[in-house]
């Protein structure tokens, strides 16, 4: 009795790997879709991301004249700029200046573009700062300022 195996010759092995035309062109269009899907939230996380960004740096910028002008015992005064195409500028007195991203936006309810930080720990008014992003699905953020120069950050407020 002869048994025989079945031995694949080298170009029957050869033939039978790789992918064909018909599977590659469903995965990438499979890919295309997810992709598709999912790049309308990478951008609304990205404006959120740069929004809660500029807010901290407006807080910190806050806090740091708050300090300062403990430490100084001078008033200082808090600014910003909204500059259209360069990045908008934060600047502390003339201690120092902080840039944030040209697509976000900073606003305030009663249009005063400053505020005075007293050495007496005290604010010159109490503000309402939001930051708002050139995306419209990004989620606006508050500043607040009050009287004492508490300073906060909250979800919150329009951008219009």
């Amino acid at each position: 009795m002869n048994i025989t195996t079945y031995d694949p010759s080298y170009s029957d092995r050869k033939r039978n790997q790789g992918f064909t035309l018909v599977e590659l062109m469903v995965t990438i269009a499979i890919s295309a879709i997810v992709v598709g899907i999912a790049a309308p939230n990478i951008s609304t996380q990205l404006a959120n991301q740069r929004v809660k960004s500029t807010a901290a740096t407006l807080e910190n910028a806050l806090k740091e004249a708050r300090a300062e002008s403990v430490i100084r015992r001078q008033n200082i005064q808090v600014g910003y700029n909204n500059n259209n195409t360069a990045s908008g500028r934060i600047s502390v007195g003339n201690i120092r200046t902080y840039d944030y991203s040209s697509e976000s936006k900073i606003k305030e309810e009663s249009n005063q573009t400053s505020v005075t930080l007293r050495s007496n720990k005290t604010a010159s008014s109490s503000m309402t700062y939001t930051v708002c992003d050139s995306n419209i699905h990004a989620s606006p953020m508050q500043v607040l300022v009050n009287g004492l120069a508490i300073i906060s950050t909250q979800v919150g407020g329009t951008c219009s």
